[in-house]
């Protein structure tokens, strides 16, 4: 199944969203966050991650990413998605999650619909990466994803957001450390 979204050039920069399946608002809670902030540092560390901007929403994430010279954008967003799937369903079988049996559901109800899925599908396979070819594009997607938070509400203004990047471009305290882009 080709639907024209891929990672053709390993070294170029792209705008990807990371959707959790059926849509289920997984990231309310601050310990899954936590578990993909860590997981971008332990990438932009170990694996050559190149994290320019970034935003985690209820039910999915956005970024503008890119990998370092001899390392493989493609391989490092797989091993992202499948160590962050695996830890968020570890947390969430040994946590007091009040929605751990709905969420389970919806999980395994994702998995049995994918052949290559084992019992829980976390993750759509889809990553809809778009290559940024300049810098007003790079901008404009930057634009968009700082406010998504504004446009749901949570905030007034993008850099009071707790897990995006705007707050690294505001100067202001982060999270997590990102890749400046300018």
């Amino acid at each position: 199944m080709n639907n024209g979204y891929q990672i053709h050039d390993q070294s170029a920069t792209y705008y990807m969203t990371f959707q959790v399946v059926e849509w289920v608002d997984i990231f309310t809670r601050p310990h899954y966050k936590q578990i993909i902030t860590s997981s971008f540092e332990f990438c932009r560390k170990q694996k050559g991650l190149q994290l320019y901007a970034y935003v985690i929403m209820t039910n999915h994430l956005h970024l503008i990413a890119g990998t370092k010279s001899g390392y493989n954008l493609s391989d490092t967003i797989r091993d992202f998605k499948k160590f962050t799937a695996h830890q968020l369903l570890k947390d969430m079988h040994g946590d007091a999650e009040s929605r751990k049996d709905w969420m389970l559901k919806r999980f395994e109800f994702a998995a049995a619909r994918h052949t290559r899925n084992s019992n829980f599908q976390i993750w759509t396979h889809e990553n809809h990466p778009i290559e940024l070819f300049s810098m007003p594009v790079i901008k404009q997607k930057m634009n968009y994803i700082h406010q998504n938070p504004v446009r749901a509400g949570i905030v007034l203004n993008p850099e009071d957001y707790v897990y995006c990047s705007a707050s690294n471009y505001a100067n202001k305290p982060s999270v997590i450390e990102i890749d400046m882009i300018w």
